[in-house]
């Protein structure tokens, strides 16, 4: 008779950790062997609610600023070793977190006032959105631009964040704002790249890696890179901070060309930041995805063209592969950006494409995110990454999904990207080539990523390929290969 599972769940006061930190915490403990369900978290309403669907709810009078431990394990032992686990990552944590304050400082206001004139003029802001405009908003009172990673924030606070940040003479990256490069700081999802003249405003975080990364192969350096989130050029929000990092930028001595890269903007506000690209010292060019324009590869080539620098071959790992007939393109994406490339270079050849992320309304997935024919998922939606690390971090959705697509019997190649660098799993290949040899489909990895990121372009090339993967470095070459082996062109 198989027991009963043994449950921990606890509250702890006076102890606070970044979403990205804790939800690093819960995939470490929740690998472990003998765990059943983990979730490290702070007790905000929405987090106590995941608890609860897991049978780990804390019960009455939790607080947010409460840490939530709750662990699910198959035995006493499994379950004491667990607990130990979380107390030792949160032990790490606070060993490399410098000396104590006198007065602890609660708020990034706080924190900005307390440094003076000598602190520095960014602050990140890691807390659940409902609580990060009020920090967002304490730090530009300050004098501080800040980067918002949290998401959740509702538009019309962002927008009221961007304008206040505006006359204050400061910028407002995000929210949602994963990826940002400050004078050689990498922020948030950023790789390890060149310094040098190229400044980038982003209102995409994984297209700002694609980009970085191929011009780092390409033996050319970033000054900054600004990403403003993913919604700064929509109709909403009307460009606020891309015109305003445009602005920084152009003032930048040691910014000598700017690229802007992001999904398709709202047509309205691309005019907008068109017309004032156009007033600018520095030269402008658009990496904008569009029906038009849907290869991020190209635009980094002709901006290596506008500079005199030859275009290198973009590094890769080929591979001998073979579809079977009949078959269907499933690409499970980390990257929403990544994602919409592909899916405007399948289009025009594959037709219509199902996804949750969709080029048209009505092309939309279901809430199972499966479907037959030609499919692109992007696990780092919003809507899954709900209580859960991105997949960059924790791949276990998507492992997931790989695992039914080779179960379901349809013939496809799987169209994967695996982005690399700062806060990203350090060792993706470890868990994806197993995988990918036991689904036994043709795979296409597009790897955004570079030699000097902690885990080694190489070195997960190498690894994806001897799992019978071809790896690409650009994301648009690997849609097209992936689509020549389903016997159609792009």
């Amino acid at each position: 008779m198989t027991e009963p599972p043994v449950r921990h769940v606890s509250l702890r006061s006076g102890v606070y950790a970044d979403s990205v930190r804790l939800m690093q915490v819960s995939r470490d403990v929740g690998a472990r062997e003998g765990v059943t369900a983990v979730l490290v978290a702070m007790a905000t309403p929405l987090n106590l609610e995941l608890a609860a669907g897991m049978g780990l709810a804390p019960g009455d009078g939790a607080s947010p600023d409460q840490l939530l431990i709750a662990i699910e394990a198959v035995d006493d032992d499994a379950l004491a070793a667990a607990v130990a686990a979380v107390d030792t990552a949160l032990a790490a944590r606070e060993r490399t977190a410098g000396p104590a304050q006198a007065v602890p400082l609660r708020t990034i206001g706080a924190g900005l006032d307390a440094l003076g004139s000598d602190g520095p003029a960014l602050a990140v802001v890691s807390v659940p959105g409902p609580y990060a405009v009020a920090e967002a908003a304490d730090a530009i009172a300050a004098g501080g631009s800040v980067l918002v990673f949290s998401d959740g924030v509702p538009v019309e606070a962002e927008v009221a964040l961007k304008r206040a940040a505006h006359e204050a003479g400061v910028l407002v990256m995000g929210p949602d704002c994963g990826t940002a490069i400050v004078s050689g700081l990498a922020l948030g999802f950023a790789n390890v790249v060149r310094p040098g003249p190229v400044g980038m405003v982003a209102a995409s975080g994984t297209g700002a890696q694609q980009v970085s990364c191929l011009l780092d192969a390409a033996g050319v350096g970033v000054s900054h890179v600004l990403g403003v989130g993913g919604r700064d050029l929509s109709e909403a929000v009307g460009g606020l901070a891309t015109l305003d990092a445009l602005a920084l930028l152009d003032a930048d001595p040691a910014t000598e060309r700017v690229l802007l890269v992001s999904k398709p903007p709202a047509p309205s506000v691309a005019a907008a930041v068109r017309a004032a690209a156009e007033g600018l010292s520095v030269p402008v060019r658009s990496a904008a995805l569009s029906p038009e324009n849907p290869d991020l590869t190209a635009a980094v080539e002709a901006l290596l063209a506008d500079m005199g620098v030859t275009v290198p071959e973009w590094p890769s790992r080929p591979a001998a592969l073979q579809a079977a007939p009949g078959a269907v393109l499933k690409g499970l994406y980390s990257g929403g950006t990544l994602a919409d490339e592909a899916m405007l270079l399948a289009a025009p050849v594959l037709g219509d494409v199902r996804s949750n992320t969709p080029l048209r309304p009505e092309l939309d997935l279901g809430t199972d995110l499966s479907a037959p024919d030609s499919v692109v998922i992007d696990f780092g939606d919003d809507a899954l990454t709900v209580g859960r690390a991105h997949p960059m971090i924790d791949p276990t959705l998507r492992l997931e999904a790989l695992a039914r697509i080779a179960a379901s019997g349809e013939p496809a190649v799987v169209l994967l990207d695996v982005v690399l660098g700062y806060g990203a799993d350090p060792d993706p290949a470890a868990t994806l080539a197993p995988a990918l040899r036991a689904a036994g489909l043709p795979a296409v990895v597009a790897l955004v990523g570079t030699e000097a990121d902690p885990q080694g372009w190489s070195r997960q090339a190498d690894a994806l390929a001897a799992a019978g993967a071809a790896v690409f470095a650009s994301n648009a070459q690997a849609t097209r290969h992936a689509l020549e082996l389903l016997g159609v062109a792009r």
